[in-house]
């Protein structure tokens, strides 16, 4: 199962690109709709509030009174506290009834308001924010809803802004144009992205990667992904392991493939191969491999190639005191804080990028950089090679 998480800021349309998402086959799990299941009459919920904050709670229909509720339980934080820590288990163990109702489905999309601010986002394959600024969000909270200014202004001023969302979503949905201009941006996005997607995480197989192209890194934002995968990573196998950003994209200014490389530390192989069936869940399925040291020399490792067709990376699993290791850490922050050796390497990538165009795979450049690294690996990983 592909899981999508969906949100945007009030007024900005996520429930049109709902309606259109399930309208290509996705089902969609509606964190509103949930939260209206577990106070409708006869659900256990409504005792242990009425418990907590009293029977008025309870409607005439033996349903929830939200205003008495809320009058209630926001009086003070410890009345907040304690409604959360009712609400919240509720809602989560619905929510995973639904998505364990809907096991065998290709797609499910989980559609919630306040996906950023309440820290959701590590828990999805991939996230899509519906964006619209907010000036149009409040013109059209204002005449389509019929809000007054002040509160919707409020409204707004609640909920994350642009920069905290933009910062842990992975595809942004302009909705600020027609209904159609929408579909067909998310036509678009379903048919080149999703549902690949889905199909190669079910399959158990990477995305297909293209020819060596090197990317101007001015128009990217490769540390910012990085640290979203991370996360991603981190909730599917815990955060006792060391994840690293390597590679060139983790390297400010340096040009390089589009790829976001990353090392994951393990103490043996053996919990490298035990993480395997999780990784690939995550959508990183991976294989045996090896670090190329040099002079015939190889060093086991695992290697793990992600499945999203719209975000290439790869996610090399090594023991924490191997060379692989030790070189690609330190290798990164020598092209940090050493401009003369970055443009040195800069150069050589540019060299061989040219050589290698016409490949239609990466291996011939990767290969041909391998006498530049055993220069490096002997400079960084002293006493390595004794």
């Amino acid at each position: 199962m592909l899981k999508i998480g969906l949100t945007g800021g009030i007024g900005a349309g996520k429930s049109t690109v709902s309606e259109i998402l399930a309208a290509h086959g996705a089902v969609i799990v509606d964190a509103d709709t949930i939260a209206r299941e577990v106070v409708a009459p006869g659900e256990p919920l409504l005792t242990h509030l009425a418990q907590r904050f009293g029977e008025d709670v309870i409607a005439a229909d033996g349903g929830l009174d939200r205003a008495q509720l809320a009058a209630a339980a926001f009086v003070d934080e410890e009345s907040t506290a304690a409604l959360n820590a009712l609400m919240h288990p509720a809602i989560r163990d619905r929510t995973t009834d639904h998505f364990a109702k809907h096991s065998d489905a290709e797609v499910v999309v989980h559609d919630v308001a306040l996906l950023v601010e309440n820290s959701m986002t590590s828990a999805y394959h991939l996230n899509l924010l519906v964006d619209v600024p907010a000036a149009l969000r409040l013109e059209r909270l204002m005449s389509a809803r019929g809000m007054a200014r002040d509160d919707a202004e409020a409204r707004i001023a609640r909920q994350a802004d642009d920069e905290d969302r933009y910062a842990v979503c992975d595809v942004i949905i302009d909705n600020a144009g027609s209904v159609r201009q929408t579909q067909d941006r998310v036509a678009r996005l379903v048919e080149d992205r999703i549902l690949p997607f889905a199909a190669n995480l079910e399959a158990q197989r990477p995305a297909e990667r293209g020819p060596v192209e090197l990317v101007d890194p001015a128009c990217q934002d490769w540390a910012l992904q990085a640290q979203r995968i991370i996360a991603k990573l981190h909730h599917g196998i815990g955060k006792s392991f060391r994840i690293d950003h390597i590679g060139s994209t983790a390297v400010p200014g340096l040009a390089g493939k589009d790829v976001i490389d990353l090392q994951l530390l393990v103490s043996d192989l053996d919990v490298a191969r035990e993480l395997a069936p999780r990784l690939a869940q995550l959508g990183y399925p991976g294989h045996d491999g090896s670090d190329n040291l040099g002079e015939g020399r190889l060093e086991p490792k695992r290697f793990h190639a992600n499945t999203d067709p719209g975000r290439a990376v790869n996610l090399h699993v090594r023991t924490e005191d191997s060379v692989g290791a030790v070189f690609a850490r330190e290798f990164v922050q020598l092209l940090r804080s050493d401009d003369s050796e970055r443009e040195r390497y800069a150069q050589l990538k540019r060299t061989l990028a040219d050589d290698y165009a016409g490949e239609g795979r990466s291996e011939g450049y990767s290969e041909a950089k391998e006498p530049y690294f055993l220069t490096m690996r002997r400079r960084l990983v002293p006493g390595s090679f004794d």
